[in-house]
Parts: structure tokens; C-alpha cells; sequence
């Protein structure tokens, strides 16, 4: 099964359904797929569930959606930075909900949705507001947290290079979420810098198996 490579940002968002929930990938700036959520900005899905690691930067990408009032809840690690005012408005006024999860938390959540693991425990949160009504369990002494895996409807993820069948490589910090993402979700979207034909990419170098990918667009030339 190959990817269907799109020519362009639009065409690869297209059939996103309101209520969706949309694992978005990135560390801040690192491997954000800027272009398609500016397209699924035009595009017009709403009341949306965004997974990602924070809130969105300034007021591009992630930050640009929730601006546009597109998004009903968010569930990240890091709510606040010093740049996450778009954000940070939203909550304070009671325009947006949160679920705050600790980062490992949220990487094995969604891991253990592609894994096909039904739940897990984990140590991370114990005695805290963040383990509050979650069940819990002594093992061994110590005790633990049950966490359920995080599944998307979509996962919107950036990578470096693909082959034209949807295989992935990503370059450095890029690596972050979205192989997990990609796991994770039902349709899987991926921006790359770069599409090259199939055989080109090392099999040792591919993180993110084109099984697991959907669409594949190419960034536009920056040039």
C-alpha cells in the first residue's frame, strides 16, 4: 500500500471532519507542519481536539488555528510558554479546555494507541491534580497510575524526506512526535521538504514505514 503524494497542502486536508481529533507534531517550531494547518486553517473543520506538545507559538501554525476559534479542546505538556498568548487568552476567557499530560505520558499514550496496548501504568503524576480521579495501583511497592492510550482521527506530522510510496525520514529535533503520531491515528498526513522516488531512501534510515502513511505533500519551494 503506497501514500497518495498530493500536489499541494489543500488537496491533503481535504474530508477532515468537524469533532475531529488531530494529533499535531512538533517540538515548538521543530517539525511542525506548518502548511497543514494553515490549509486546514482554509479548509474549515471545527471544534476540533488538538494533541500536540504545547499550544502553539506566537501566532502562526498551531497558534493560528486556535485564533480562528477552530479549537474546542487541547490536550499538551507545555499550556504555557512566554510566546503562547493566543493560547492563553483563549483559556482564561473559557473559550478552550485542556487536559494537561506529562510529556513521556503523552509520547506512550499515543504510542501505546499504534502498539494496540488497551492501557497501561505508569508512575508519572502520582499524588498529583494531574492523577485525580484515575485509578491506581501498588506494584511492587511503588505505586502507579493507569494511563489509556490517545488515539486521533488524524495525525498531521512534518518529516524531511519521503520516497514516493510514503516512507519517512526526518532530520534531528524533527524526530520528535510524529513517529508515535503516525502509529496513532486513523488517516495520517505528512509535509516533507522533500519527495524522491522509491529505492532512493536507505531501508536502515526509514523511521516512519509508508504503511502507516496516508498522504504525503511536498513543501513549497522557498526559494
Amino acid at each position: 500500500m503506497s501514500a497518495r503524494l498530493c500536489e499541494h497542502a489543500d488537496e491533503a486536508v481535504a474530508g477532515i471532519e468537524d469533532g475531529s481529533t488531530v494529533l499535531v507534531g512538533g517540538f515548538g517550531m521543530a517539525g511542525m507542519p506548518v502548511e497543514l494547518i494553515d490549509a486546514l486553517i482554509r479548509q474549515g473543520a471545527k471544534d476540533l481536539t488538538v494533541v500536540s506538545n504545547n499550544a502553539g507559538n506566537g501566532d502562526t501554525g498551531l497558534a493560528a488555528l486556535l485564533a480562528k476559534g477552530r479549537v474546542r479542546k487541547v490536550v499538551c505538556s507545555f499550556p504555557r510558554q512566554s510566546d503562547s498568548y493566543v493560547f492563553d487568552e483563549l483559556y482564561r476567557s473559557g473559550k478552550i479546555e485542556l487536559e494537561v499530560v506529562p510529556q513521556g505520558n503523552l509520547a506512550e499514550r499515543m504510542r501505546a494507541a499504534g502498539a494496540g496496548i488497551g492501557a497501561f501504568y505508569c508512575p508519572t503524576g502520582v499524588g498529583t491534580l494531574l492523577a485525580e480521579g484515575k485509578e491506581t495501583r501498588v506494584i511492587d511497592g511503588r505505586t502507579y497510575v493507569l494511563e489509556y492510550p490517545i488515539k486521533g482521527d488524524v495525525a498531521l506530522i512534518g518529516a524531511h524526506r519521503a520516497d514516493r510510496t510514503g516512507n519517512l525520514v526526518y532530520r534531528k529535533t524533527a524526530r520528535n512526535f510524529g513517529p508515535v503520531m503516525a502509529t496513532a491515528a486513523t488517516t495520517v498526513i505528512a509535509q516533507v521538504r522533500e519527495v524522491v522516488e522509491t529505492g532512493v531512501l536507505d531501508p536502515e534510515t526509514v523511521v516512519t514505514p509508508s504503511i502507516f502513511v496516508d498522504r504525503v505533500v511536498q513543501e513549497a519551494d522557498r526559494t
